[in-house]
């Protein structure tokens, strides 16, 4: 999935991380290469879990204004994006990468970027939530120093959701 340069909602940055030149791009859910993603993920996502899993209800984009791109080569790789939660709190959304560049830490690359970003707007924390058959997700959130918490708001309902936080 190829894209055009960065428009004035963008910021870019590259960096080499883990053998990669990425290029890291701070967007919006307006972004034509973020939707095509998304939608890879939703993909991915109704494959493991099911068409009508109750944590489909959690995938809209709408209101993310806060979207995270990471490139290389004018190659889009994964995405992952952060919408505020409360005042201190941002809730990490939609975290994807290609299944053909998966293990390379291109996940880690683009979490780092969504903290930061989320710090940089005032949060100390950031939670979010992923699914049971997602096990490489909660590995991946492990491995970052995200804790496991108590379900929260309408995941508590959701019998195989998996809830993780980490302070800033």
């Amino acid at each position: 999935m190829y894209f055009k340069a960065a428009t004035n909602h963008t910021q870019t940055r590259s960096a080499l991380f883990n053998k990669h030149m990425l290029t890291i791009i701070r967007t919006n859910s307006e972004n034509k290469v973020f939707k095509k993603l998304v939608k890879l993920l939703n993909s991915d996502l109704a494959e493991r879990d099911g068409e009508n899993h109750p944590l489909s209800q959690f995938n809209t984009i709408a209101k993310i204004k806060y979207v995270v791109l990471a490139c290389e080569n004018h190659k889009a790789l994964g995405c992952g994006a952060i919408a505020e939660y409360d005042l201190n709190t941002m809730e990490v959304k939609r975290m994807y990468v290609s299944p053909d560049v998966r293990g390379k830490r291109i996940a880690t690359s683009i979490l780092s970027e969504l903290e930061q970003w989320s710090k940089e707007l005032g949060s100390s924390k950031c939670l979010l939530f992923t699914g049971t058959n997602q096990p490489e997700a909660s590995r991946l959130y492990k491995r970052n120093g995200y804790r496991q918490i108590q379900k929260y708001g309408k995941l508590a309902e959701i019998a195989d959701s998996i809830c993780f936080a980490k302070e800033i």
